[in-house]
């Protein structure tokens, strides 16, 4: 099984020095990431599934400005990922946070409330959430 908190396999343990500057220990680049969601995306859409495209279309608008802002919606999305210990999800909601101008401060304040919210068992998801988030702050310069 993969080994704990890092999220790789014993078969890929050996090879983790050599991971390029841009790839992180848990995982994909952001460019990576966008690329591969922005595929897969596509290709399940392509089923044109009745459930699963309702789904993804009632998903999209739940977060779209009403008595809650974007950017709160966001957060919530945010904290609920962390939680629920999703590090695509965190990965999506830290992207959408950055496009919709939120700060440091907010991110981390909001990440504290995840990690009171599900205790100790996300402190590796948050590692990699406060990496991914170092990587969209160095992109927008």
């Amino acid at each position: 099984g993969p080994a704990v908190g890092f999220g790789i396999g014993p078969e890929d343990a050996a090879g983790v020095e050599a991971v390029s500057a841009d790839v992180h220990e848990h995982g994909k680049s952001l460019e990576e990431f966008r690329a591969y969601r922005e595929r897969m995306n596509a290709e399940i859409l392509a089923e044109n599934n009745l459930v699963i495209s309702r789904f993804f279309a009632l998903d999209g608008r739940a977060y779209e400005g009403g008595a809650l802002d974007v950017r709160t919606k966001e957060l919530l999305g945010l904290v609920a990922s962390l939680v629920l210990r999703c590090d695509d999800c965190v990965t999506y909601h830290l992207v959408r946070c950055a496009e919709e101008g939120l700060t440091r401060a907010q991110v981390f304040e909001s990440l504290s409330i995840g990690l009171i919210v599900g205790g100790s068992i996300v402190i590796p998801h948050l590692r990699r959430a406060v990496d991914r988030w170092g990587e969209l702050e160095r992109a927008s310069g």
